[in-house]
């Protein structure tokens, strides 16, 4: 349980930060930010896999995601050299590269996972969307935060950048309530799990409860009230306060998606 949890968190954390440099131009920004983004990206994503060699998960089947994971690490190592060089095109390649093939090994893990209640036959093409989603909000979070103190090296710097990465991330926030939505509605095309029961088991139970609720409210609630703060704080041009605002965002996002993980095991089913 603890090895599937690290490597969907921390492999969404690395993936997403480098999806999310999409929407940033190094022609304008510099590739400074760029480079310090992606080496962070790399170690959450290395370190993602060395724990992963040293506690691999007991519930995938085949290694399929983690070799395209080391691919992904690898064309984020050339990456990172490539954007020193102010080479933008091939970075711009390379950058591609990366999200594919991050986004791949987030997908195959998700439908390699063996532990998942029956949705309608669904529910591991419905894990793949959950992460998926994770990833998103996960990344541009992170990297909308670590954007923020990039106006402390370059106090000139547009606040264009940072609305932007907000409007991602209010983007990624969206699409996560709908998965969530969407795992309620199709559990009721499937007659051997009666919605109501699951309801009343994630909502009215003692051991569930006390995950679902503060998962919802981390994870769902919390965020949604953090980015219509950030995205006011950001019209003031008011950098510091939002950055501030992004760190209890990433937070919130990290302990939300925490129990998510949890509830994924204890309930066999994403949210």
């Amino acid at each position: 349980m603890i090895s599937s949890t690290f490597f969907f968190l921390f492999s969404q954390l690395g993936v997403g930060m480098m999806a999310s440099l999409l929407f940033l131009s190094p022609r304008r920004i510099g590739n400074g930010f760029f480079k310090f983004a992606s080496l962070t990206a790399g170690i959450l994503m290395g370190v993602t896999l060395a724990f992963d060699f040293f506690f691999p998960s007991q519930y995938r089947s085949g290694n399929g995601p983690v070799l395209l994971l080391w691919t992904s690490v690898i064309l984020t190592i050339l990456y990172h050299r490539v954007i020193d060089l102010d080479r933008f095109k091939p970075a711009l390649m390379l950058l591609v590269g990366v999200t594919v093939t991050g986004l791949a090994a987030i997908v195959w893990d998700a439908l390699a996972f063996t532990r998942l209640m029956p949705v309608a036959r669904m529910e591991h093409w419905l894990l793949a969307v959950n992460q998926l989603a994770a990833a998103g909000l996960l990344g541009s979070v992170l990297l909308a935060m670590v954007f923020g103190h990039w106006y402390l090296v370059i106090p000139k710097l547009s606040i264009d950048h940072l609305m932007n990465l907000t409007k991602v991330m209010m983007g990624a926030i969206l699409l996560r309530m709908v998965t969530v939505v969407a795992t309620f509605a199709l559990l009721k095309l499937e007659p051997s799990l009666p919605l109501g029961a699951v309801l009343s088991t994630l909502m009215l139970s003692l051991t569930q409860g006390i995950f679902f609720w503060p998962r919802l409210i981390c994870g769902i609630i919390a965020p949604v009230v953090l980015a219509v703060m950030i995205y006011r704080t950001v019209q003031l041009n008011h950098t510091q306060a939002a950055t501030g605002l992004l760190y209890v965002a990433v937070v919130a996002l990290l302990f939300g998606e925490f129990l998510s993980k949890f509830l994924l095991f204890a309930v066999q089913l994403p949210f």
